[in-house]
């Protein structure tokens, strides 16, 4: 898959293509099935499939200090979005001035005289331009002028609600990672980069991994949770089970919020390497224990259901 960033990655003898548009955020299972779409129609008129995305969240952009939580970086939802079969994954930098482009100027400036656009596949909530004027009925008209087709997405879900970016982070802020990942078609994942402790977990026997998250990550509620660190990326990503702490640790009366990963079997050193946690349940609250003691027995058990669930899953 080629990756551009700007429109002034892409190539200057680019034909014809399928687009969809959007901001993808999770690459969640509704997202899957529009992008999905894209690369069959693509395939029908004997084309390559283009997903055009935009960063920073236009959300930033117009409402500066308003950055929702990513479930999935740049890099990873390319990685994500490669998966499905695409040919070209072209990031668009949403600036003031992208802002203010109106639903028109964007059509003939990106869709039309860049990309080439044969035909385009949006959700069927699609709004875009200055103030979110344009909408997929005003992209049809355009699609009648310029030579292209619009075919709209229902959206996707199940009987009790849709699949969003919005609902997807909202259960992973109240620690659901359970419909989380059912939404998503695979386990939330956080990626950054394993910094020093204060080394606490090693005077216990279970040294953790301290990750330092990529900036705006959507992190879940706090809670100790079974997943696994995910070291590399694709196929030859290598996973190993971990039980997950994110909070303070009240029991040594701890005022920063850490993301913290004890993986099982382990023995290296992962300091300043950039890793993923995914993951897989959560196991409980974070608590507060009356000393080292009750709170090792604890972890001891975490552990273990973590190797139920992650290590051993149909044991």
């Amino acid at each position: 898959m080629e990756r551009w960033r700007g429109v002034e990655g892409i190539p200057t003898k680019w034909g014809r293509c399928v687009v969809t548009i959007g901001v993808f955020d999770g690459v969640h299972r509704g997202h899957q099935q529009i992008i999905g779409r894209a690369v069959e129609k693509a395939a029908e008129l004997g084309v390559p499939s283009v997903v055009l995305t935009f960063d920073p969240h236009p959300i930033e952009v117009i409402r500066p200090g308003s950055h929702p939580p990513m479930l999935t970086g740049q890099r990873y939802k390319a990685d994500l979005v490669e998966e499905l079969g695409v040919d070209v994954f072209c990031v668009l930098p949403f600036t003031v001035d992208f802002m203010r482009l109106t639903a028109e100027e964007f059509v003939h400036a990106v869709l039309v005289e860049r990309l080439h656009t044969s035909a385009v596949v949006v959700g069927e909530n699609f709004r875009f331009g200055n103030q979110g004027k344009g909408t997929v009925a005003s992209l049809a008209e355009d699609g009648r002028r310029w030579g292209f087709s619009v075919e709209p997405f229902p959206l996707q879900g199940t009987s009790q609600t849709t699949w969003s970016s919005t609902y997807v982070r909202s259960c992973v802020s109240a620690g659901d990672i359970a419909s989380a990942n059912e939404a998503l078609g695979r386990e939330h994942r956080i990626h950054g980069v394993v910094v020093r402790g204060d080394r606490r977990g090693r005077e216990i026997g279970y040294p953790t991994a301290n990750l330092e998250p990529l900036p705006w990550s959507a992190v879940p509620a706090d809670g100790i949770y079974a997943g696994r660190l995910v070291r590399g990326t694709g196929a030859k990503a290598e996973l190993l089970p971990a039980a997950i702490s994110i909070g303070t640790n009240p029991t040594f009366a701890g005022a920063e919020r850490r993301v913290e990963a004890y993986v099982l079997d382990f023995d290296g050193d992962l300091y300043g390497e950039h890793v993923g946690l995914s993951f897989t349940a959560r196991l409980r609250d974070t608590l507060r224990f009356d000393g080292v003691e009750p709170l090792v027995a604890q972890m001891a058990l975490d552990v273990e259901r973590t190797r139920e669930l992650v290590a051993h899953p149909n044991g």
